[in-house]
């Protein structure tokens, strides 16, 4: 409104301007000459208060405008608002960026902001440090240049970032460095770079630890189990009968131990399959009836299985043969005599479906999220007594993560339990034909 009605002055102001050189024109009798010479002082007038925009503007560049008078005046404070927006504005976005460069200083990962292309924005101190970058000298650069790891490359003109890369540092090969590339702008991406070597040590050393313990207790078992079977052909006494049968027990026991240790290193260390090798999982299940029923004993459960004998699988037989037999045996140790349990492996939709289920007593819910942990126990004095390690589900876990698969564990006290994987399609081979035998 005020704008407006500023308009509407200098437009009266300016007709009585000209109102007054047509007037000395008409006086004179010559109107040309009046208006020449009115519009000329009136361009003289408006070229003093462009002079003083222009010196304002770039020479001595001062926050409070110069004085004006009619439309200058207005333009003059338009001109000053304007700048005092675009100053707030530039303060405001100056702490954003303080902000976001202090918030990347203090990740514990080294940061780098690179467009679409490749080439660096920005990065934090401890891309300086991992990667060797000097800024503000590498800005621009395409950060191919900068890491010339082939791997490195080959993950940037892939464009597929949903996984992380592992590579050498480019400062220190003894360094491992895990890389992950997030867009987060519609041309910019943010490269965020952690040193896993302690990680990834820890983890060697962890497995190294495992295989050579189990190797270790290898030697002394075997020999303890030979002389202790020796023992049993000698006439001992009772008592020594008993200590012997307890130390056979004990002996057996440790050697199973040692064994999943083993088997469970192994799957670990593995870390990819063969596709390629065909596993006759239904020939597999056929065998392990015989031995879950030498399991069973004389506690008598009843067993059904149920298998699609053409249904092979694409895999690695050791960790499949781990995964099922674990399953089954957990299920004969952990329930008590006269339960029934009942395998089954068949094509469910796209699926390859195993299940090893009985209505014994059930698992609580609280125990159920923990039962793959290494060592976990719902009882462990039952445990003890049916000689569970607790490694057999962490087998199993790692054994369906190779294939692509996970366990799937449902169970209720009271109503029995459902242990199950899906193996998926592209891993299963021939049509289906369902057996059952009990």
């Amino acid at each position: 409104m005020q704008l407006q009605e500023s308009s509407h002055g200098l437009w009266w102001r300016l007709c009585l301007y000209y109102l007054a050189f047509l007037l000395l024109g008409l006086l004179t009798h010559d109107i040309a000459l009046a208006l020449l010479a009115g519009t000329s002082l009136h361009l003289v007038w408006h070229y003093r208060f462009q002079h003083r925009l222009a010196v304002w503007l770039w020479r001595d560049r001062s926050l409070i405008p110069p004085e004006g008078q009619g439309s200058w005046e207005i333009i003059f404070n338009g001109i000053y608002r304007l700048q005092q927006r675009q100053r707030a504005r530039r303060r405001e976005l100056a702490n954003l960026v303080r902000r976001f460069r202090e918030g990347a200083e203090a990740l514990p990962d080294a940061a780098v902001v690179i467009r679409r292309d490749g080439s660096i924005i920005w990065c934090n101190r401890l891309a300086q440090q991992l990667l060797g970058f000097r800024w503000p000298d590498d800005a621009g650069q395409y950060i191919g240049n900068l890491i010339r790891t082939p791997v490195f490359i080959a993950y940037m003109k892939r464009g597929d970032f949903n996984e992380p890369l592992e590579l050498p540092s480019p400062v220190n090969e003894d360094k491992l460095l895990e890389c992950r590339i997030m867009p987060y702008a519609e041309d910019q991406a943010m490269l965020v770079v952690r040193d896993v070597t302690r990680i990834r040590s820890l983890e060697q050393m962890r497995k190294s630890f495992v295989a050579n313990v189990s190797h270790e207790l290898r030697t002394p078992l075997t020999v303890l189990k030979g002389y202790l079977e020796m023992a049993e052909e000698l006439p001992p006494a009772n008592r020594w009968h008993k200590t012997q049968q307890v130390m056979m027990e004990q002996t057996l026991r440790m050697d199973a131990l040692v064994n999943q240790l083993m088997t469970l290193s192994r799957i670990e260390a593995s870390v990819d399959i063969d596709t390629n090798k065909i596993v006759d999982l239904p020939a597999m299940l056929g065998m392990l009836k015989q031995e879950a029923m030498a399991l069973s004993g004389d506690k008598g459960h009843s067993f059904t299985f149920v298998v699609d004998a053409q249904l092979k699988v694409r895999g690695d037989q050791e960790q499949l043969r781990s995964a099922v037999s674990n399953l089954v045996y957990n299920a004969i140790r952990h329930s008590a005599a006269g339960t029934h349990i009942k395998v089954e492996w068949g094509r469910v939709g796209h699926y390859g479906r195993f299940a090893v289920t009985d209505n014994g007593e059930g698992i609580a819910p609280e125990h159920i999220a923990h039962l793959t942990e290494r060592f976990y126990r719902v009882d462990k004095a039952r445990s003890r007594h049916t000689g569970g390690s607790g490694l057999g589900l962490a087998i199993v876990k790692h054994a369906l993560s190779h294939h692509d698969s996970q366990l799937d564990i449902q169970s209720r006290p009271g109503q029995g339990s459902c242990f199950s994987f899906n193996l998926p399609e592209r891993l299963l081979i021939s049509d289906s034909s369902s057996l059952e035998f009990a």
